[in-house]
């Protein structure tokens, strides 16, 4: 037991190292446009299915509340919570148009978009890409291994080396804690003025 242990958290460890490694750059990209929309007054909005749905809602509630520093809030949503918006959608139209109804409802010009799916086929994931980038929005992709047609949809990909989806998972919500991280320095550890008027408006007071 202790063998299967030590194989499962060595794996999810390299799979981690091996994004990083070659991410790196491409994380930090992703910060910075979340950063500039949050300084510019503009949210952002997640969504995915299963667990990747459990992520969307715990990076934005990172976001809203805080990660590391004391802070104001800052405005992100997550599309998968209000149940009552997403069965209404599911029975009136179809299960495939829970998000993108709500981008097309709620997505302003300048908001950017998490959209996540390990295998990168969810449909409804799919559409919702689609409604955002009709109205130009930032598309920052979470996906896995099998995902790079939906990768290719996106602003900003993030295609974990795996087919495994608990490691896909286990490496975004790493992602999504560095990106919280990288916010949080890029706008309240060096502020500019400008900046902490926008995030103290967008935010909570």
């Amino acid at each position: 037991m202790k063998d299967t242990i030590l194989k499962i958290v060595s794996d999810s460890i390299a799979v981690k190292e091996r994004f990083f490694n070659e991410n790196a750059d491409i994380v930090a990209e992703a910060a910075k446009t979340i950063a500039d929309a949050f300084s510019k007054g503009k949210k952002l909005l997640l969504f995915g299915n299963g667990g990747s749905s459990s992520d969307a809602s715990h990076i934005a509630a990172e976001f809203i509340n805080r990660f590391k520093r004391e802070r104001p809030g800052l405005p992100a949503i997550a599309l998968n919570t209000d149940m009552a918006v997403m069965t209404s959608i599911a029975n009136d139209y179809d299960f495939s148009d829970v998000f993108a109804r709500q981008i097309k409802s709620i997505a302003d010009t300048g908001d950017v978009v998490i959209a996540i799916s390990t295998s990168g086929g969810s449909r409804n994931v799919m559409k919702a890409v689609d409604a955002a980038k009709k109205k130009k929005l930032t598309v920052i992709a979470f996906t896995g291994a099998k995902g790079l047609k939906f990768a290719e949809k996106s602003t900003i990909a993030f295609v974990v080396p795996s087919e495994d989806t608990a490691r896909i998972q286990e490496t975004h919500i790493t992602i999504g804690h560095v990106i919280c991280e990288l916010v949080e320095a890029l706008l309240f550890e060096f502020p500019t003025k400008k900046t902490k008027h926008a995030v103290t408006t967008a935010g909570q007071p």
